[in-house]
């Protein structure tokens, strides 16, 4: 699923230095978005526009509750995106966990008889899923298993109908994302809490937005200026540029958004 991001870093980006970044990712790789909750949904919104118009898959986004308007960024590529691209994304509201389960479960009957089944699950903000009446951190931790087990199991299942219809190389991926204040980056440790822990179990790339409060960035005349950070057994073993490489978001006065790369 990073190959999506690595489609919206390049197509969002300010173009410096981004020809040199090559390489494919294993596009099998669930990835799990990590950071603060407006910045990942825009994030989350660029990757279903882009994969459907530039990759042609059909999307399937989930989010608790509906999106009130798109990022000012998207806006303004919207125009120029056919309305067939845009078709391709189809968004689906369930307020709780239960209905969640009930919708992805959905997908494998769905799945069979339609004739382009998703080959991009979103969901944004797994954090407000898991959420919830009863005790605390083990109904959390169960229900966070539940949820990426059955999302992973769904996108193995499309997976297997898209190879036999399209091609050996299609699959299903997962993208979502999650909102936690315990998390920490550092260069050398990334520190998760326990639900994070679980989730890391089924998604195997994570990628953390971590926001700059430099002196830099405060001087920048920028809103905000986010780092970006892979990770994961799937990001490791990909050994592509495009991962080596170290991102920034930069987000504007004017809420716009570009992609940076710093460095490889």
């Amino acid at each position: 699923m990073v190959d999506i991001l690595k489609r919206v870093f390049l197509a969002f980006s300010s173009g410096e230095g981004v020809e040199k970044v090559g390489g494919s990712l294993p596009p099998a790789c669930n990835a799990l978005l990590v950071g603060e909750q407006r910045i990942c949904r825009s994030l989350l919104l660029l990757a279903a526009v882009t994969a459907a118009a530039q990759a042609g898959m059909a999307v399937q986004f989930f989010a608790q509750a509906e999106i009130p308007r798109l990022p000012v960024c998207l806006q303004r590529c919207v125009p120029n995106v056919s309305p067939e691209s845009l078709k391709k994304i189809k968004f689906s509201y369930p307020g709780t966990l239960a209905e969640l389960l009930q919708q992805v479960a959905r997908l494998h009957e769905s799945g069979s008889l339609e004739p382009s089944p998703p080959s991009l699950i979103i969901v944004d903000r797994l954090e407000g899923f898991l959420a919830g009446p009863g005790p605390g951190l083990t109904r959390e931790l169960s229900s966070a298993a539940h949820l990426a087990a059955l999302l992973c199991d769904t996108a193995a299942f499309l997976t297997s109908i898209l190879e036999r219809r399209v091609s050996s190389s299609a699959s299903c991926r997962v993208l979502a994302s999650f909102q936690s204040e315990d998390v920490a980056w550092s260069s050398s440790l990334l520190q998760s809490p326990p639900v994070l822990d679980v989730l890391d179990r089924y998604f195997s790339g994570r990628c953390t937005l971590d926001r700059d409060s430099s002196y830099e960035a405060a001087a920048s005349g920028l809103q905000e200026i986010w780092n970006i950070y892979f990770s994961g057994p799937g990001v490791s073993e990909a050994s592509s540029s495009a991962v080596d490489a170290q991102w920034q978001l930069l987000v504007g006065a004017d809420d716009s958004m570009e992609f940076k790369l710093t460095k490889r």
